[in-house]
């Protein structure tokens, strides 16, 4: 346990732990070698409780809180970022569902029996998720087309259902949310994800064309999806991104200290550790994390309490985290040399993994901009 994060309680922790130890941390390097989505450890999460974990109890879940889901999603993405992704989006989905959905899919999830995901992400908007192209039009028999190009989706093809953005269908606003069934007719999947890092998270581009759903799948009222996705989704991604950067930040650390302590000068007969400058460069590293898991702390505080300036913590501390897991990873490669860029060592897997975060919607760059706007009092969605 840390300072910041919490994993479950203890007979479900112990769980968790054995499937990091077990399944997760054995298959990591093939996931990420091979590209191949982590079904064997997804399994094994939602076998011991993990995927459920924010479902309330009046839907058979543990009532889980988002100090536990960031404890859970910080463990994984030090031993396996792929997998760690993939739960990640799924909690996102899951403050929706469990909210908004119908029953049979609430206690479904509490059981570990469905994985979902966002499809916010467009072709059209590209990371502008809040601006949606995607259309959704009611048909004469009362059931609801939906078109739109949707990229980048983690667990594509793999997750049971999507959290869906359009256009509204009839009222004001700039965004409804669907739950889409995986398996609806229209739905394609366009390609394999081949990518730098996050290799096993299955992120792809779907295209939905013609899509019919019923109007029962509507997440919310229409046009108000904007809404949700501020109260529910993006906090809970946000802090959990935050996350996912210190877990990859410790497991960069943690190696790159065994290859410090470890790592011998032959000729001086000293280790890298007993240099100066190696020391100075790790300390400023380790600094920099602390920072960030502080930072997270004050955010989950600030989050449970309704502080005044939770929502610009929970901007911030994505943007945070991410600038210093990159940074942290190109610490890491300069401090082990030649040796990080082998598999074997399991830095360079890190590396490519710390990057991802500072790219995903909202990067860093509109995080910086919602930041300012908040900062100073303006609107942070004034396009849409």
């Amino acid at each position: 346990m840390t300072a910041s994060t919490e994993v479950p309680p203890p007979a479900a922790g112990e769980r968790f732990e054995a499937v990091l130890r077990e399944t997760v941390g054995p298959l990591a390097d093939e996931v990420d070698r091979t590209g191949r989505f982590p079904r064997d450890g997804v399994r094994a999460l939602a076998g011991a409780g993990v995927l459920g974990l924010l479902c309330a109890p009046e839907h058979g879940g543990p009532g889980g809180g988002l100090r536990q889901a960031a404890g859970v999603v910080e463990r994984l993405a030090g031993v396996c970022g792929s997998t760690a992704m993939v739960v990640l989006m799924h909690y996102a989905a899951t403050t929706v569902i469990d909210r908004h959905g119908p029953g049979e899919v609430r206690r479904a999830i509490a059981e570990g029996r469905h994985l979902s995901t966002l499809a916010f992400s467009e072709k059209g908007s590209r990371s502008h998720f809040w601006a949606p192209a995607g259309t959704a039009v009611r048909e004469q028999d009362g059931t609801v087309r939906l078109d739109a190009e949707k990229s980048w989706i983690t667990s594509a093809g793999e997750a049971d259902s999507y959290v869906w953005s359009s256009r509204p269908v009839a009222e004001d606003g700039v965004m409804t949310l669907w739950l889409v069934p995986a398996d609806s007719a229209g739905l394609h999947v366009r390609g394999d994800y081949d990518g730098f890092g996050l290799r096993g998270n299955a992120s792809s581009p779907v295209t939905g064309k013609a899509v019919s759903v019923p109007g029962t799948a509507m997440l919310g009222a229409d046009g108000e999806g904007l809404d949700t996705a501020l109260g529910l989704v993006l906090p809970c991604f946000l802090v959990l991104s935050a996350a996912f950067s210190l877990g990859v930040t410790e497991a960069l650390l943690d190696l790159t200290a065994s290859h410090l302590r470890g790592s011998r000068l032959e000729h001086l007969d000293r280790t890298l550790a007993q240099q100066p400058l190696p020391r100075q460069e790790f300390a400023r590293l380790r600094l920099r994390a602390d920072a960030v898991r502080s930072f997270l702390d004050d955010t989950l505080a600030a989050l449970e309490a309704s502080r005044p300036e939770a929502q610009l913590r929970v901007l911030q501390v994505k943007a945070l985290a991410a600038e210093t897991a990159a940074e942290v990873a190109d610490g890491a490669m300069r401090l082990c040399g030649g040796s990080a860029f082998r598999r074997d060592l399991g830095v360079e897997r890190r590396f490519r993994d710390a990057l991802a975060a500072r790219v995903m919607a909202p990067t860093t760059e509109a995080l910086h901009d919602f930041c300012g706007r908040a900062a100073l009092g303006l609107p942070l969605f004034e396009e849409a």
